[in-house]
């Protein structure tokens, strides 16, 4: 038995049966009895019920018990899902130079241009761009404007609180997964208003419109933002004619799809995390959309789980460039051709962190479906069709709260075929 400081006053018994490093409070004897070899500890507060209290305990066993921060239990991943602080840096992940683009005479170095993209699409499902097109003058201001509106105090923040019939906008309760994510986020729409159906009865036609909303402070957010939204719209068409070619289709056989998109850009803030192996900013998942468009910033986080081996590798930043992941629609698309990839973001326990993803989607009345021109007798569809809209109002929903059941996912759409 370890004896405590005689400052220390435990509050209330250990109520989190078996929870990996955790230790035993008996009040009367004002003792410490360590379960398993780790060296944090988690307890609960009687005042606090509904969050835990983290002690670093010296690997010796001294009598040194100091607080480290408090993390409410919605945030708290699953064993097996708890990231590794000691995550390795990823390395093959293609950086793609896209001058070419902008070359007036470029044809041989545009079809190994489509060469790379449909090799990375292939092989990770996410690829990093440079020579893109977006200034960094423009991703400059754009996370300047970013980080004065999350610095400012919550109530002006929630003032544009998002809901379940105000979709964009604040939010700060997140889950993934059915965890909830260590984070603060501000969701704006390229198309204001965006049109989707009025629910997810297949059989109701009816529908609505949702709206931004823009904070009076800081006054320049709503240009900033629309500005670079116009920015990587275009940069989105140029990937999507990208990965038409890559397959073998003509380069606007995916363009039709998006004339009434419903496309969002999203503000990320991490702030720091007292406990950034229990938690996550952002739960394992595959994105939903066509594809999306990361800027970051020098801090890092994003995890990529590598399809070789299954293991979670850290996506180090690189300067000026963007990262481009596959999104679940271009999966069904291509007929698993390319694949999304699971990813999800670590914290630390010193650094905030920004993150501005381009969310690019189709219009809400889209069937997404294999392509006829990738399927064939020897490799008939693998997946259903299923409406965007009818699947876009569902995933928004379930992010908003916890759920007893599992958010929608593309592999319920999937076809078993028979040998």
């Amino acid at each position: 038995m370890l004896p405590l400081p005689p400052t220390y006053r435990p509050q209330s018994t250990l109520f989190i049966k078996d929870f990996p490093g955790s230790f035993k409070f008996n009040q009367s004897e004002l003792a410490l009895d360590k379960v398993n070899h780790c060296d944090l500890g988690v307890i609960s507060h009687r005042q606090k019920p509904n969050s835990f209290t983290l002690f670093s305990i010296d690997q010796t066993l001294t009598n040194k018990a100091t607080t480290m921060g408090e993390v409410d239990p919605a945030f708290i991943q699953e064993l097996e899902h708890r990231p590794k602080l000691s995550t390795s840096e990823a390395e093959g992940i293609p950086l793609i130079d896209l001058s070419v683009l902008n070359s007036a005479d470029a044809e041989p170095d545009l079809q190994s241009l489509v060469s790379e993209i449909g090799n990375a699409c292939r092989e990770w499902g996410f690829f990093q761009i440079v020579n893109h097109g977006v200034s960094v003058e423009q991703r400059q201001k754009l996370e300047n404007a970013c980080r004065e509106f999350f610095a400012q105090p919550l109530e002006e923040k929630v003032k544009v609180r998002r809901d379940e019939v105000k979709i964009y906008g604040y939010y700060d309760r997140e889950h993934t997964k059915n965890v909830r994510d260590w984070k603060e986020v501000f969701d704006f729409s390229l198309q204001n208003p965006t049109i989707v159906p009025a629910s997810t009865d297949p059989d109701d036609k009816e529908v609505v419109e949702w709206h931004n909303q823009w904070p009076d402070n800081p006054p320049e957010l709503r240009e900033v933002c629309e500005e670079f939204a116009e920015e990587l719209q275009k940069l989105g068409y140029k990937l999507m004619e990208l990965i038409a070619l890559s397959l073998g289709l003509p380069p606007n056989r995916f363009l039709g799809f998006f004339k009434d998109q419903t496309s969002y850009i999203r503000l990320n803030h991490y702030p720091p995390c007292p406990a950034p192996d229990l938690a996550l900013g952002l739960g394992r998942h595959n994105d939903s959309g066509a594809l999306t468009i990361l800027y970051q910033d020098d801090v890092g986080g994003l995890e990529v789980k590598r399809r070789s081996d299954g293991e979670w590798i850290r996506v180090k930043p690189t300067p000026d460039a963007l990262i481009v992941n596959v999104g679940d629609i271009i999966q069904v698309w291509s007929n698993e051709t390319y694949k999304s990839m699971e990813h999800r973001v670590a914290v630390n326990s010193e650094r905030e962190r920004f993150s501005i993803p381009f969310f690019f989607y189709p219009a809400h009345y889209t069937m997404v479906q294999p392509l006829e021109e990738l399927t064939s007798e020897k490799n008939p569809p693998k997946y259903r069709p299923y409406n965007w809209g009818k699947f876009l109002i569902n995933k928004k929903v379930s992010n908003l709260k916890k759920l007893d059941v599992e958010n929608i996912q593309i592999h319920q759409f999937k076809i078993q075929h028979t040998a």
